[in-house]
């Protein structure tokens, strides 16, 4: 008998405490998933079955992300390291480790050529993403230093940066020129998520204040 429209297909078992970010590789083959139990997994979404787990953070991993391509898999934890992995065969390749204090969220660009990192230390930074060099801190460049940050979110054309922060604010930053464009301020409570629209005009921002407010980017 086929499943009902309400039941899932499956339950994929194996971590040990709460289970924080998922992602699905760009193929859809794999799904990565990050928990408080300081581990990553690998899972094949066909058959439901663990691959790989992934050891070496030192605190509950917050977010994961997989490169455009698939090759390398990022983790963002509260050990305050971001972690790149090699998703062929699970090895650890860099650990980065600018932030001083935790990770809560990483997106590759959409040419998989750089990665940002938000932080509770009010930091977004951007890494090279082929070798991991911290290339700039968009906050320390803008002149000012923001709160926590939760979320950040490139948009589809990879110019523009959405970060989500702990006051309610969201910020549009320039990538190419490292600046602050625009700020938006009606949430009252932190901006847990962001997120842009297929075709970047809109920007979707969801709160600790009960709210999800859409924004138009121009």
């Amino acid at each position: 008998m086929a499943p009902s429209k309400d039941t899932s297909l499956r339950t994929l078992k194996g971590h040990t405490f709460w289970v924080g970010s998922v992602a699905f590789s760009p193929d859809g083959r794999l799904l990565a998933s990050g928990s408080g139990d300081n581990t990553i997994k690998l899972w094949c979404v066909a058959g439901g079955t663990l691959l790989k787990t992934l050891f070496g953070h030192l605190d509950w991993v917050n977010s994961v992300a997989f490169s455009p391509d698939g090759q390398i898999l990022a983790s963002g934890s509260e050990d305050r390291t971001v972690r790149l992995w090699r998703v062929s065969d699970g090895e650890h390749l860099q650990t980065l480790t600018e932030h001083t204090d935790w990770v809560r969220s990483i997106v590759f660009s959409p040419d998989g050529r750089l990665l940002a990192s938000g932080s509770g230390d009010g930091t977004i930074r951007l890494w090279r993403a082929n070798d991991g060099k911290c290339l700039t801190s968009l906050a320390e460049l803008a002149g000012r230093q923001c709160d926590e940050i939760y979320s950040v979110a490139f948009s589809p054309d990879g110019l523009t940066l959405a970060s989500g922060c702990a006051s309610g604010t969201i910020q549009l930053w320039d990538v190419n020129r490292r600046r602050l464009l625009k700020v938006f301020s009606e949430h009252t409570k932190v901006v847990r998520s962001v997120a842009f629209s297929p075709d970047g005009r809109l920007l979707a921002s969801g709160s600790w204040d009960n709210t999800i407010k859409l924004w138009r980017v121009a």
